[in-house]
C-alpha cells in the first residue's frame, strides 16, 4: 500500500512540472498580439522557468540548512500555483516573464528533489519508476499543450489557457500533505550537487543531459510557431505538441522497459538520439511531406532520452543519497543548457527568417551526442566518477 501511495504522489507531483512551458507555444500569436512579445522575448518565458531548474539545484547545500524535504515540496508547488493565478489576469509582457521566472523556481525546487525521492523509495525499480516518472511529466506537458487553445476558446481570453493548471497544483498540495510518508526527513532530498564541481565525469554527464534533451526545450517553444508559418492553426499547433508527448511517453515508459535487462544504457541512448536524428532531418528536408511523422520520431527519441539519461546518472552511485547529490548537480549544470537552447534556436529565427537554421543546430547536437556517448561503458562508471576533481574549466577540455 505505502509503494503505491509513493507511485501516486510521484505522478502527481510530475504533472505539474511541465505545463507552465508547454502551455506558451500554442497560445504564443495572441499573446504576442496583446502583450506585444518579440520571439526573443517569448523565449525567454520557456528560457528563464528553465535557467531557474538549473540554478536552485545547484544551491541546494545552502537552502537545505533551512527547508526541509517538506517544506520544499509545498514551496515550490505554492510557487507554481501562484504564478499561473496570477497569469489570469495578467495583460503585460514583462508580467508575463515575471511570472515564468516564479513558476520556474516553484518547478526547479519540486524536480530537484524527484531523482532523490524516487531512488529512496523505489531502489529496486529504479529505471522503471523513473520510466514512469518521466512519462508523467511529460504527460502533464502535454494536456497542457492539447487543451490550452480549447480552454482560451471556451473563456475567451488566453489568459484561461494559462493559469487554470493552477489547479493540478492545488491538488499535488493536498496529496502531498495527506499521503507522504512521515518518515523525518530534515533536509530536501538528494542532497545538494555543489561538490560535484571538481569532478569531470559529473561535468560530462551534466553537459550530456543539458544537450541530449536540448530539442524539447526548443521543440515546446518553437513547434507550435512553425506550424503556423506552414499554414497551420494554433489549434494544430498544439496538438502537434500534444502528438509529440504521447509518443515522448511511449519513449520514456517504453525503451527503459525494453532494454530493462541490459546494464549498459549506451544502446537505448544511442537507438533514441537516431531516432531524434530522423525526426529533425525530416523537419529540415521534408517539413510539409509528413510533420507529424517528424514530430512523433523527435518525441520518441526526446522522451527515451529524458529517461536514460537521468537512469544513467543515479547508476553511476550506490547510495540514494550521493546518488540524488550528483543527480542534483547534472540537472543543475544540465537544465541552465537546456534553457539556453531555445533562445539561441529563437535569435537564429530572427536573424535568417525562418526555423531551417534552428533545426540545423539540434541535428547537429544529435549528432555529436551519439559520439559522446560512447563514454558511458557501465564498467567504468565507479571509475570514472571516483577520478580527480578537477576544476570545472577543466572538465570541458
Amino acid at each position: 500500500m505505502r509503494g503505491a501511495l509513493n507511485l501516486l504522489l510521484v505522478v502527481l507531483l510530475a504533472l505539474n512540472l511541465r505545463p507552465i512551458l508547454t502551455s506558451i507555444g500554442p497560445l504564443l500569436e495572441p499573446m504576442r498580439h496583446s502583450t506585444g512579445l518579440g520571439y526573443q522575448q517569448a523565449a525567454l518565458l520557456t528560457a528563464l522557468p528553465v535557467l531557474c531548474m538549473g540554478l536552485v539545484p545547484l544551491l541546494q547545500p545552502w537552502l537545505r540548512r533551512w527547508l526541509s524535504e517538506h517544506g520544499g515540496m509545498l514551496a515550490g508547488l505554492a510557487a507554481i500555483a501562484l504564478a499561473c493565478l496570477w497569469r489570469l489576469q495578467l495583460d503585460s509582457a514583462w508580467a508575463l516573464i515575471a511570472s515564468a521566472v516564479v513558476a520556474g523556481l516553484g518547478v526547479a525546487v519540486v524536480q530537484g528533489m524527484m531523482p532523490g525521492l524516487v531512488n529512496r523509495w523505489f531502489p529496486g525499480r529504479l529505471a522503471a519508476t523513473m520510466g514512469l516518472y518521466s512519462a508523467a511529466l511529460m504527460s502533464g506537458g502535454g494536456l497542457a499543450a492539447v487543451l490550452g487553445p480549447s480552454i482560451t476558446a471556451h473563456f475567451g481570453h488566453w489568459q484561461f489557457g494559462l493559469g487554470l493548471w493552477a489547479l493540478p497544483a492545488l491538488l499535488a498540495i493536498v496529496a502531498w500533505i495527506a499521503l507522504r510518508p512521515r518518515q523525518d526527513t530534515p533536509s530536501l532530498a538528494g542532497g545538494g550537487g555543489g561538490h560535484w564541481f571538481g569532478n569531470r565525469r559529473a561535468w560530462l554527464l551534466a553537459l550530456y543531459f543539458g544537450l541530449i534533451n536540448g530539442g524539447y526545450t526548443s521543440m515546446v517553444a518553437w513547434l507550435p510557431a512553425y506550424h503556423l508559418e506552414h499554414g497551420g492553426t494554433a489549434q494544430g499547433g498544439g496538438e502537434l505538441v500534444g502528438l509529440m508527448t504521447i509518443f515522448q511517453v511511449c519513449g520514456a515508459l517504453g525503451l527503459p522497459l525494453l532494454l530493462r535487462r541490459l546494464a549498459d544504457r549506451r544502446p537505448g541512448l544511442w537507438l533514441a538520439l537516431l531516432i531524434q536524428l530522423a525526426g529533425f532531418l525530416g523537419l529540415l528536408l521534408a517539413p510539409a511531406s509528413a510533420m507529424g511523422l517528424w514530430v512523433a520520431l523527435i518525441g520518441l527519441g526526446l522522451g527515451a532520452c529524458f529517461s536514460l539519461s537521468l537512469t544513467l546518472t543515479l547508476e553511476h552511485l550506490r547510495t540514494p543519497g550521493e546518488a540524488g547529490s550528483l543527480a542534483a548537480f547534472v540537472q543543475g549544470v544540465g537544465f541552465i543548457i537546456t534553457g539556453i537552447v531555445p533562445y539561441i534556436t529563437g535569435w537564429l529565427r530572427d536573424v535568417s527568417g525562418d526555423f531551417q537554421a534552428s533545426w540545423t543546430l539540434l541535428t547537429c547536437t544529435v549528432l555529436a551526442m551519439l559520439l559522446v556517448t560512447v563514454r558511458f561503458a557501465p564498467n567504468g562508471y565507479a571509475r570514472a566518477i571516483a577520478g580527480e576533481r578537477r576544476a570545472p574549466a577543466a572538465a570541458l577540455n
